[in-house]
């Protein structure tokens, strides 16, 4: 099983390959897509949009993890954000991949065991799974994270775990109820 993940960014989108091989996951490979800053947002969006469907065609992925975002610094911030997860989506739509979405904090606990975790931590406790001699940089090494968290309990996520929000009245009716002859 081959796993792309995908950290979007409109300045610096990171993404990163493994697979598993023989029970292990194997590093395949990682790095930045770095739009020229000085271009318009619609051709740094066209960059994106081109360059991750060379990568996707290229790597062949049984699934991609992209990051969910929920909040930024700003509107504008968030707006842009959405914009290049616009064009990133689009492109693996184009390349007719299944796309599967999780939190920042998800894969930093997944990985490093701390939904809070800093960056370096990740980069390290990424290296470290993966056996990398160096570090990734920081946005390759949360790609790698999202395909790490994936290939771990990707099968399991899909699982439907029972509420708990169920209050001990609801959950004691529930039992009467279905006791009854």
């Amino acid at each position: 099983m081959r796993i792309l993940g995908v950290d979007p960014g409109s300045h610096a989108t990171g993404f990163g390959s493994i697979e598993r091989v023989a029970g292990r996951l194997v590093h395949r490979l990682h790095g930045v897509l770095r739009p020229p800053t000085s271009a318009s947002l619609a051709d740094r969006l066209r960059y994106l949009h081109a360059e991750l469907l060379v990568i996707t065609r290229a790597e062949r992925p049984d699934a991609v993890v992209v990051e969910r975002v929920f909040l930024a610094a700003n509107p504008r911030s968030a707006l842009v954000l959405g914009q290049a997860r616009g064009a990133i989506l689009a492109s693996l739509g184009e390349a007719g991949v299944p796309v599967v979405e999780l939190s920042a904090r998800q894969v930093k606990k997944s990985v490093t065991g701390n939904g809070g975790a800093a960056k370096d931590q990740v980069q390290t406790m990424v290296a470290r799974l993966l056996g990398l001699a160096e570090l990734p940089p920081a946005d390759a090494a949360d790609a790698l994270a999202l395909a790490l968290t994936h290939a771990q309990a990707g099968p399991l996520a899909s699982l439907a775990l029972p509420s708990r929000r169920r209050s001990s009245r609801q959950a004691m009716t529930r039992l009467v109820l279905e006791r009854r002859p």
